[in-house]
């Protein structure tokens, strides 16, 4: 079971956002990807900086992987899961996102 990472549906994303909830969405797709469009306020840290970098996320919040198609995130997802980290994987990735972008 601790392997196990929880899914979130684009659906359900977008709706906490609509409802203002506090939460952390952290994108790993490559800069190159996320210019051409991300969820608002989410913060870009690509897969492959993930075991430099995963220092700069709270452990105490949950946080939303989101990826291009839920490939990279759901692999993201469980390399921070086994480091301490609470996480959701959005299935479908930006492929799926009907929500705004910036």
């Amino acid at each position: 079971m601790s392997g196990y990472v929880k899914d979130v549906t684009p659906t359900e994303v977008n709706n906490m956002l609509k409802e203002n909830k506090s939460i952390s969405i952290v994108d790993v797709r490559g800069p190159e990807e996320v210019a051409e469009g991300k969820i608002p306020g989410s913060y870009n840290l690509p897969v492959n900086e993930l075991q430099g970098r995963m220092n700069e996320l709270d452990k105490d919040t949950e946080h939303i992987i989101v990826c291009r198609s839920g490939g990279r995130s759901s692999m993201a997802s469980m390399v921070l899961k086994s480091n301490g980290y609470s996480v959701l994987n959005m299935t479908g990735g930006m492929l799926e996102w009907t929500g705004e972008t910036e």
